[in-house]
């Protein structure tokens, strides 16, 4: 189940590389607004999350336990309220454009190409959300190839939308966004066909329940992910800010690490969201063996991926960056920032698998306290703290001691878990 996971996470991120590479062929204000508008998009991201990892969760423990009727309900409500949810974020977005794009990190010289970027992703935004949630939810099921095959799809499409809207069109900015946009609402189109295929749960409006049990079991499957996804976003805008003081080719340079780092830890999240479909059947079935050995799995399968493409990243970081923007100063922050970035890498394994897992199995607390320290907790005071000290370099290197420190809290946290259900 993770091979199509970490297929999609990976494609998944190639919407925002697809828009940072062709974008960084026009200039460095506009590879920056890409990234000034990253955090927003993370925003959207998450409430797909939150309502996909909610009732994705309560769905696998419901089939585990033979439950179908529930797992059927929660499938359509979930995707009703998260496009309803994109809708009213499209609203106010589009409504305060302009102080939204500041309040993001825009300088004078970003601000006109921020505003033309995010004005167009704002109208995907209902697409977003539901194709998220049904990607999450037709993976708890277990059949993650099918959630692959509709991702795939929006991937393609924006790959070959992108370019030929921005120079084959000459449209910019605006075509990129236009492109990415496409690709998204192709996206959802196709894996909600995909509900009507084999053993998927189909979706169904008379399905549509605001009991409140769906509603508590929604918030509590996924609020860790909203936890973790919104607290990236407001970590990145913090990040474009502290990067700001430095000028432009900094925020440029941070922008392009940010997402080439999160294509290096999807397929961690891939190999974890591969995980909970098998942690929750297991977990609802009170089969707790097959849960700690898949965790156990998990881990090392992530830090067999991560140590040599780390090694590699370190190594090539300024090839790395200049294939992305060809700009002397981008590349001196972003290799710089990418070196210390992955140093840490391989104790994300940990920190992403633990957290899947606690959430999975039900336990919201933990998984949220674990959730809000990588980019919360600890990331917050530290980018608050470091560039003071150290300047541009203290901004460079606060995600490495943010997981630093996200690391010791989860080991205990653990520990706690697996001791709980070796008593069972």
């Amino acid at each position: 189940m993770a091979v199509p996971t970490v297929i999609s996470m990976l494609i998944t991120s190639v919407y925002n590389m697809v828009d940072t590479f062709y974008v960084g062929l026009i200039n460095t204000q506009a590879t920056a607004a890409v990234g000034v508008v990253f955090p927003a998009m993370t925003v959207i991201q998450a409430f797909g999350f939150f309502f996909g990892q909610g009732s994705g969760t309560y769905i696998s423990r419901k089939l585990g336990a033979k439950e179908n009727q529930h797992a059927s309900k929660m499938a359509s409500t979930a995707l009703i309220l998260s496009f309803l949810f994109g809708l009213i974020g499209t609203i106010l977005g589009l409504l305060f454009l302009k102080p939204l794009s500041i309040a993001l990190g825009s300088t004078p010289t970003i601000l006109p190409y921020t505003e033309k970027f995010l004005g167009i992703i704002l109208l995907g935004s209902p697409f977003m959300t539901a194709a998220l949630t049904l990607n999450n939810q037709i993976r708890f099921q277990g059949n993650a190839a099918y959630s692959m095959i509709g991702i795939l799809s929006g991937a393609v499409l924006n790959v070959v939308m992108v370019p030929l809207f921005a120079f084959g069109l000459h449209m910019g900015i605006t075509g990129a966004a236009i492109g990415t946009v496409i690709g998204q609402i192709v996206s959802f189109a196709v894996l909600l066909a995909m509900t009507y295929k084999g053993n998927n749960i189909h979706f169904r409006f008379s399905d549509f329940s605001l009991d409140s049990i769906y509603l508590k079991e929604i918030f509590k499957g996924g609020t860790p992910s909203l936890t973790r996804q919104g607290l990236a976003s407001v970590s990145t805008l913090m990040l474009n800010l502290a990067a700001g003081v430095y000028g432009d080719a900094a925020i440029a340079g941070m922008s392009i690490v940010s997402r080439l780092t999160f294509v290096i830890f999807s397929v961690i999240i891939g190999i974890g969201q591969g995980f909970q479909p098998l942690c929750g059947f297991s977990y609802g079935a009170g089969l707790y063996d097959r849960v700690r050995d898949g965790f156990k799995f998990c881990l090392k399968t992530g830090m067999c991926f991560l140590i040599p493409i780390c090694v590699l990243g370190f190594i090539f970081a300024e090839e790395v960056v200049d294939l992305m923007r060809h700009d002397p100063d981008v590349v001196r922050v972003g290799a710089a920032a990418l070196r210390w970035q992955i140093i840490t890498y391989p104790l994300a394994a940990t920190i992403t698998v633990s957290n899947m897992t606690l959430q999975t199995s039900g336990r919201s607390i933990p998984a949220n306290i674990l959730a809000a320290c990588r980019n919360g907790i600890f990331f917050i005071p530290l980018i608050l703290i470091l560039p003071r000290i150290c300047g541009l370099q203290g901004v460079e290197m606060c995600q490495m001691v943010a997981d630093i420190l996200s690391i010791m809290v989860a080991i205990p946290l653990m520990f706690s878990y697996f001791r709980s259900i070796r008593s069972k």
